[in-house]
């Protein structure tokens, strides 16, 4: 894919997905907006059942079955929204990865991982021992010892630490502009997160590939990304570099996630949980989705939905975000 230098690598512009009346009340995704730029990693984050799984899958055009949809999703400038199959078809084998969050849910217990390593390479017309010397030098990329032998290996003799290296491995093969990865490290331990993390950060800084980085860990999106928009009910509720967001929230909902995060620093405050629960897709309240939740809503915020406005270098959708009330 090959891109104008200030062109991003991929731009959602006013995405809104409905489901048919009957499976959802209100839309599943509200007037999405966001950017990520080359070499940029860009957070995607919000509580389960926000949006971010379904706004992140609209980018490889996976959209759930009778969806309805307004706006734009540009990778490299082209919509994929009005794609044709096969145009649909080159764009996942070359110019978009993902990584999912279960990695045994991407590969084929059956098969062993080279075969699942070097089929896109043998697909788009690479032979085979070349395919195969790229595959083992993806796996080393990834720090997978002896790569050579793990191609020989089937799925369940890998860890799921390892298994999700194999699958970064995959989603790299094809040198990709963009990579979005759908909480690729949700069911791994600590350590392991953190391996991986490093890695994703690491082939991103030596490859310039973007990335759309989705997770409900604040925490992590802060040691990740340079910018993270933040999603709540289908909506993108504040969007600012990562340091201004962590230091000066502007929504309250930001406030709240952060103020759940749990720190191990010396004298930091108890977690303390959003209160409330998320809104559901049978739900439509008029006005701000998070009014209910909020201690600092005012009548206006249960009649009036609120518009993004920018702040410094980003925006909030809050009717009260100049009055600094998130802190």
């Amino acid at each position: 894919m090959t891109t104008a230098p200030d062109t991003p690598v991929l731009e959602i512009d006013g995405l809104g997905l409905r489901l048919p009346d009957d499976r959802a009340a209100r839309p599943i995704l509200d007037g999405v907006s966001l950017t990520v730029r080359a070499g940029e990693t860009v957070g995607l984050v919000g509580e389960s059942g926000s949006g971010k799984s379904v706004a992140c899958r609209s980018v490889l055009g996976l959209l759930p079955r009778g969806a309805r949809t307004t706006g734009r999703v540009l990778v490299g400038g082209e919509d994929v929204l009005t794609m044709g199959r096969a145009r649909l078809a080159a764009l996942r084998a070359r110019e978009v990865a993902m990584v999912f969050q279960d990695p045994r849910a991407s590969v084929n217990p059956l098969r062993r991982v080279g075969d699942f390593l070097t089929e896109g390479l043998r697909a788009s017309g690479t032979p085979a021992a070349e395919a195969t010397a790229r595959a083992e030098e993806l796996l080393d990329a990834v720090g997978i010892r002896d790569p050579r032998g793990a191609l020989r290996r089937h799925p369940h003799q890998f860890s799921g630490g390892m298994l999700q290296r194999v699958v970064i491995a995959a989603a790299l093969a094809a040198e990709p502009a963009l990579l979005v990865a759908d909480e690729p490290t949700t069911a791994l331990d600590v350590t392991t997160q953190a391996e991986v993390v490093s890695i994703l950060a690491r082939l991103r800084a030596e490859r310039g590939t973007g990335m759309l980085f989705v997770t409900h860990d604040l925490e992590l999106a802060s040691a990740v990304c340079d910018r993270v928009y933040v999603m709540y009910a289908g909506r993108i509720v504040e969007a600012r570099s990562t340091g201004d967001l962590f230091d000066r929230p502007r929504h309250p909902y930001t406030a709240g996630l952060l103020a759940c995060t749990p720190r191990i620093e010396a004298g930091a405050p108890a977690p303390r949980p959003v209160p409330g629960r998320p809104v559901s897709l049978a739900e439509a309240p008029p006005g701000c989705s998070f009014a209910a939740r909020c201690a600092h809503a005012v009548a206006r915020c249960t009649e009036e939905k609120p518009e993004p406005a920018r702040h410094g270098d980003g925006f909030a959708a809050c009717h009260r975000a100049d009055e600094g009330i998130a802190l």
